[in-house]
């Protein structure tokens, strides 16, 4: 059953990761033209899966996700690109947020006049979605779906950056005991290597993994 689940878990990945590179390619593309080509990869690379995941669970196809990703991080190059983000009117997590809910709410009409024009059952589709459909989305239930996805994004986007920084042993070490809370035994016996290791891995990585979260955390205010 677990082999099963892994199987599911690589092939739902293989898919995601496909999807994640064709869309990316598709959006550099758009942008090609445009300053700090390679500052708005690295854009996409940290919040696409935040989105991502907020539009699915909003009740959105996986393709209409990841149009969803597309059209947000577009919106907001242009907006950039104008000068229109100003800091002293929220933080800039509150902004993509907004900014990823009205992309959101595009997929839905779109989703509907598509469905009207084949006779579709859009009533009943009505019905599944987490937050209600259009201009009248629930704010409060996006917000709060917003806020864990966000603590998710930032924690993944931060061991990402910390995994190049350290040595690939003592990230092992730091993801055995740390992340997957392995008990220190376990992880002696399944890394061959002495507590004092274990230890020292993860007083250093996590050092570096603070320093990481803080940045990020900085740059959304």
């Amino acid at each position: 059953m677990a082999a099963a689940n892994d199987e599911t878990g690589n092939e739902q990945d293989a898919i995601l990761g496909e999807a994640y590179a064709r869309t990316r390619k598709s959006l550099i593309a758009k942008l090609d033209n445009w300053e700090d080509q390679r500052a708005w990869e690295e854009f996409y690379k940290i919040y696409w899966r935040l989105i991502y995941s907020v539009a699915v669970k909003a009740g959105l196809r996986s393709d209409e996700a990841f149009d969803c990703v597309q059209e947000t991080i577009l919106s907001i190059a242009k907006q950039s690109k104008k000068n229109l983000y100003d800091p002293a009117q929220g933080s800039f997590k509150t902004w993509l947020m907004n900014m990823t809910r009205w992309r959101i709410n595009d997929q839905f009409r779109k989703r509907k006049k598509d469905t009207a024009m084949v006779g579709g059952e859009w009533e009943n589709d009505r019905k599944t979605a987490v937050i209600d459909r259009i201009e009248d989305s629930n704010a409060e239930v996006l917000t709060r779906l917003w806020d864990v996805e966000w603590k998710k994004n930032v924690a993944d986007a931060a061991l990402s950056r910390v995994k190049a920084q350290v040595s690939p042993k003592q990230y092992q070490i730091f993801d055995c005991y740390v992340v997957k809370q392995w008990d220190v035994k376990k992880v002696q016996e399944y890394l061959n290597v002495s507590m004092s290791q274990v230890y020292l891995a993860k007083h250093r990585v996590g050092a570096v993994l603070k320093r990481e979260l803080a940045k990020l955390e900085a740059d959304a205010d």
